[in-house]
């Protein structure tokens, strides 16, 4: 009776959950993909089949967000991951001061506002803002740049900005890893006369290797969903330079003329290009 009442018990632990989440996740999914085949506004859908697929691949806006999509993943991610291992390992350190409120500071930017720091970021930036003006003060540049108005310059604001936003927040796990490994084994190799280097090349970095590849996979899904930054430093521009994947989703739905089945179709994208990369680095990561 006992046993029976246990496994009931465990059964309705793995129910609910499973049962929630197929509704709220799994069901959607099925449903979206359904609308990918359709095209029209509002109630008026019309059964298209995969045409909105072969769309895509002739949607000049389309492929400039993808472009601009991949750009920000394949520079921004390891950037902000290796900005993430390096404070982490400083802010570790035994001999350091004031540790607490270093940490703070770092990981501050990931708890503010997307949409405030966005705004806030986006004054800074601006011609006569105070980056600028900073800049030429320090007689670095002899004239303001262009942040908003020029393509480069906009699409390095925003790698810029979720930098800033995202590098305390993957520190945290860095930190949190680099506490649990066992002091002995650096005093071990201290005995071995291993440098600085060695042991961060060679204990570091390996023992951190889970986590590692744990944040390059949620940076990965959160770069392919970018929408808050360029929706409203850049507006997507100049020029769609800096337009994302999900904020052409949103302007197909919401902005321009809605197709709701078209923007589905546009999403399928981002969900392939998530199990691809997430693929990829795992089994990057993987091996031995």
């Amino acid at each position: 009776m006992v046993r029976l009442k246990k496994r009931l018990v465990a059964l309705g632990f793995i129910t609910i959950p499973t049962f929630l989440i197929s509704i709220f996740y799994f069901y959607p999914m099925v449903q979206t993909f359904i609308m990918s085949l359709t095209s029209g506004p509002g109630n008026q859908l019309q059964f298209v089949g995969f045409d909105n697929y072969k769309r895509l691949l002739s949607d000049p806006v389309f492929l400039a967000s993808l472009g601009n999509t991949l750009l920000f993943l394949i520079v921004q991610v390891p950037v902000m991951v290796l900005l993430a291992i390096f404070f982490s390992v400083v802010l570790n350190q035994k001999t350091l001061k004031f540790k607490g409120i270093f940490r703070t500071l770092v990981f501050l930017p990931s708890v503010t506002s997307l949409v405030a720091y966005s705004i806030v970021f986006k004054y800074l930036f601006s011609n006569e803002g105070i980056i600028n003006k900073m800049l030429m003060g320090l007689h670095v540049i002899g004239e303001p740049i262009l942040w908003l108005s020029d393509p480069f310059w906009a699409k390095v604001l925003i790698i810029i900005a979720i930098t800033w936003r995202w590098t305390g927040y993957n520190m945290i796990f860095f930190l949190s890893a680099l506490q649990n490994i066992d002091p002995e084994i650096y005093e071990a190799a201290d005995v071995d006369g291993a440098s600085a280097r060695q042991k961060f090349f060679h204990i570091t970095v390996p023992l951190l290797k889970p986590v590692i590849l744990f944040t390059s996979v949620t940076s990965t899904i959160g770069t392919l969903q970018l929408f808050a930054e360029p929706m409203n430093i850049t507006g997507g521009g100049p020029g769609n330079a800096t337009i994302t994947i999900s904020q052409y989703i949103y302007n197909i739905s919401f902005k321009y003329t809605p197709d709701f089945g078209y923007a589905a179709a546009i999403s399928y994208v981002i969900v392939v290009l998530v199990v691809l990369f997430s693929g990829i680095q795992s089994k990057i990561g993987g091996k031995k």
